[in-house]
């Protein structure tokens, strides 16, 4: 799992000094990169605050003609139908940028991807329906790029590299309704392959408990599949609730320790690349103490940056990986029916 190439010309991200003060992003420049303002749309350390979920705070890490790249928090919905006012992503949107949102469109915006309630990080939003489509195409063809940070506990994970190749498939057991888990687990129904890219980061202590910080790489885009393949190791990400160890309330994390740091859609008019800051610093976070640097991540995420984008012929893998996804089946009528309606998700019923 060789990581190679130059970083010349490369933006480096940020280092944790700076992290501290990026959760606004103002300025446009020309490349389409913003570059940071004034105003963290982070919480207080250590405290589930709800400051940066509120709709005035948002964190905009890429700007074009055709797509947003939000930095969006954690424990923030990207939509809702609920009865009862709740902050949304898509609420943000609205407030911040109201003469981008579609009138044809139920939300009003296009959400590319999706994110765990519990998950921060980078989301993509396209800006129109050719564009919806261009993204669709680039994940249906296996062409994005993802990388995301995580804090993994219950010891340090000894191999500082790794493929983590287990099928998934949905978990039908009684009371683990919308959850899933690794083939071979009683209960798994059409457990599909799996693979995700593993890179230790950083070894040190969180709240006085041993956990490694990595970087995750999906190869594949199963539910919840880095939440699961981490809990499948041994090691379940710090704060997940669904597929970590049960807590006391007072023990809680004051969030899931899962961001989504590093985004690239490589679409037919324009590449749409974001690097989001890492949350997951001493500076932001006091419960969380590294001791041990295992691979810089300045470093990696050079390497991502000029990585070619993965060959939707060849099934390319990305930058870290050591195996080649499985080979993708042709587009079945059934899915063909299903990027339709993806596209047109969102939108209004006609007045009859």
């Amino acid at each position: 799992m060789a990581w190679a190439g130059r970083g010349a010309g490369l933006r480096a991200p940020v280092g944790p000094s700076e992290a501290r003060l990026r959760g606004r992003w103002v300025a446009r420049r020309g490349d389409g990169v913003l570059e940071p303002g004034h105003g963290s749309g982070l919480a207080e350390p250590g405290r589930r605050g709800r400051a940066a979920g509120r709709i005035e705070n948002l964190s905009v890490v890429y700007q074009s003609q055709d797509f947003l790249v939000v930095n969006k928090h954690w424990d923030l919905r990207i939509d809702s139908r609920m009865w009862r006012e709740t902050p949304t992503l898509q609420k943000q949107l609205r407030h911040h940028f109201p003469e981008l949102a579609d009138p044809d469109t139920y939300y009003g915006f296009r959400f590319c991807h999706q994110l765990d309630f519990s998950t921060s990080g980078a989301l993509c939003v396209a800006l129109n329906k050719a564009a919806a489509g261009s993204a669709y195409k680039c994940f249906k063809e296996r062409r994005v790029t993802k990388a995301y940070l995580a804090l993994q506990v219950r010891g340090h994970v000894q191999e500082s590299r790794m493929t983590i190749n287990y099928a998934i498939g949905r978990n039908s057991t009684e009371g683990r309704a919308h959850t899933m888990c690794i083939e071979g687990t009683q209960g798994c129904e059409n457990p599909k392959p799996s693979l995700t890219e593993l890179v230790v980061l950083e070894y040190g202590l969180y709240a006085g408990d041993p956990v490694s910080k990595v970087l995750l790489q999906p190869l594949t885009g199963r539910t919840h599949q880095l939440r699961v393949h981490c809990s499948a190791l041994s090691h379940p990400v710090v704060g997940d609730l669904t597929y970590g160890q049960a807590l006391d309330q007072e023990d809680q994390p004051f969030r899931m320790m899962l961001h989504a740091f590093y985004l690239r859609i490589p679409t037919h008019t324009e590449r749409v690349e974001a690097c989001t800051p890492d949350p997951f610093v001493p500076a932001l976070d006091a419960c969380w103490s590294p001791h041990t640097l295992v691979q810089s991540l300045d470093q990696l995420v050079q390497v991502l940056r000029a990585a070619p984008d993965p060959d939707p012929t060849e099934g390319s893998p990305g930058p870290c990986s050591t195996s080649m996804p499985p080979n993708k089946p042709p587009e079945t009528e059934a899915q063909r029916a299903s990027c339709l309606q993806w596209l047109s998700e969102w939108t209004l019923e006609p007045d009859n």
